[in-house]
């Protein structure tokens, strides 16, 4: 055990331990007869005026006090000396795929072609980083975002599969419209970004290290085939270069790197924290309680506080000194989303609980009280659920309005604006049908009507699996939507 890192977390308690160690001198002042006395009696007298009680027991209230303050103060300082690294930073740094969607990917040099060795590829990736966020970019001569970061791998393969080179119309590699979508993505927090490719413009190269200055971004280029210019793209970007292998070792090498950028960055240095080795004392605390419990001595009392502060209640909701905020908190992190809502007071918190728990009236009444781009963010993703896709349209471009950088409301404007336009489609092109003549296939009265309940969605991406539209099509409604708002 190492212990030259040993200092305290919270050093101010210390000072509850001098007030300890004072103690015993005070009371033995304070007793002091002749001190008091030499004021009113010659000193020379005072010797044979008083009778001093000889007192056989050295241990007194006031001793056990003094050590009760001390160990207090010690263990509420916090003494450490040991990092504690909490069990999600292993293996979960944020990655940002880019895959290359370049008519050049469908060549078959890597069976059965390039794009769908590198679906394959990446289908085990996301399933190997369940847990960790994973945010997925495509680019060929523009690039776009199609989720942001996410922990939901089943979410990211389906679009990754769903991923071809006829998605962007636009020619080219540009990577630095990847660099520029990929930074605002992780906030300034140190991440990875993957770019899966057979090439790059030669063009782009030599302004690829400005796009990428002063950004805690690492570029990795995993390669599909021998081009000479991956090798350039790599030391543009000062990059690792790996290639697709059979096996894991191309995702092993992946992980490997994400995992020590991350690690070395310095926002890693201010998120790990220090293990707390003050409840240690709580047991030598807890026996000089016991010690205290004497006949004729008045420091049982101690005994009473301590034992109302270690038995705390179970549960937030019988614990009367929680306000109702607090008690919703905690039932929201126990996933008791409906109690959560009734219990906040907080209308931002409340409308988060609603959210979660299916309660899509109360939640979109709660954020109609709020102007903030979280709210509206919401209310934008009530109204998708709900397929009014005009009304969630306004609402997400209320969000980018109040926070401009704001990827997640960027992709679900897209989103809804390509959902808009596939449903009106879809409506103006349905024939309409009248039949000759109507037959039923059972007798009168015969028939059985069923109401049929649908479970309601309780995560942001649930509901896409219910649209009418695939993926694909979706995105590359999506991406030509894209590409005409960029070019006016």
């Amino acid at each position: 055990m190492d212990f030259s890192d040993f200092h305290f977390l919270r050093p101010a308690w210390l000072l509850l331990a001098l007030l300890g160690a004072l103690l015993p001198l005070a009371w033995q002042r304070s007793r002091d007869l002749q001190r008091r006395l030499r004021g009113n009696i010659a000193p020379h007298l005072l010797p044979h005026l008083l009778l001093t009680p000889t007192d056989s027991h050295r241990l007194r209230p006031v001793h056990l006090a003094s050590v009760l303050l001390m160990l207090g103060a010690v263990a509420a300082a916090g003494p450490t000396w040991e990092q504690d690294r909490p069990d999600f930073l292993e293996n979960r740094a944020p990655l940002i795929i880019a895959v290359d969607l370049s008519p050049s990917m469908d060549t078959a040099d890597v069976p059965p072609t390039r794009l769908t060795a590198a679906k394959h590829k990446l289908h085990d990736l996301v399933q190997r980083r369940k847990g960790a966020r994973t945010a997925l970019l495509v680019y060929a001569g523009s690039a776009h975002l199609v989720l942001p970061p996410t922990d939901d791998p089943a979410l990211l393969d389906t679009f990754i599969q769903a991923l071809g080179t006829d998605l962007i119309s636009t020619a080219g590699k540009d990577v630095a419209s990847v660099i520029d979508q990929a930074k605002p993505l992780l906030a300034q927090s140190p991440g990875t970004l993957l770019l899966v490719t057979d090439g790059a413009d030669s063009t782009q190269l030599p302004s690829l290290k400005q796009h990428l200055a002063d950004s805690p971004l690492q570029v990795l280029v995993l390669a599909l085939g021998s081009n000479p210019a991956l090798k350039q793209l790599a030391s543009a970007t000062d990059a690792p270069l790996g290639s697709l292998t059979l096996n894991d070792d191309d995702l092993d090498w992946i992980e490997l790197h994400a995992q020590q950028h991350f690690q070395n960055a310095d926002e890693q240095q201010r998120l790990l924290q220090w293990k707390d080795a003050g409840y240690w004392l709580c047991w030598p605390l807890l026996l000089v309680v016991l010690l205290s419990v004497r006949r004729g001595w008045s420091l049982n009392w101690v005994a009473t506080v301590l034992l109302g502060l270690l038995l705390q209640p179970l549960h937030a909701d019988a614990n009367p000194f929680l306000t109702p905020d607090q008690q919703g908190r905690w039932a929201f992190e126990h996933h008791r989303y409906p109690e959560a809502a009734s219990l906040f007071q907080d209308a931002y918190w409340k409308g988060i609980a609603a959210y979660n728990a299916a309660d899509y009236a109360l939640a979109e009444t709660t954020f109609n009280t709020l102007d903030t781009a979280h709210a509206a963010f919401y209310l934008g993703n009530i109204h998708v659920r709900r397929f009014k896709f005009d009304d969630a349209i306004v609402a997400y471009q209320r969000a980018l309005k109040l926070q401009p950088t704001f990827p997640e409301a960027s992709a679900n404007l897209a989103l809804a604006i390509a959902l808009k336009k596939d449903t009106d489609s879809a409506a103006n092109n349905t024939p309409e049908v009248k039949p000759d003549e109507i037959k039923f296939d059972k007798a009168p009265g015969k028939g059985q009507s069923k109401a049929i309940q649908t479970e309601q969605a309780n995560s942001d991406a649930l509901w896409l699996q219910n649209l009418t539209t695939s993926p694909a099509n979706f995105l590359r409604r999506k991406f030509s939507l894209q590409d005409q708002e960029a070019k006016r």
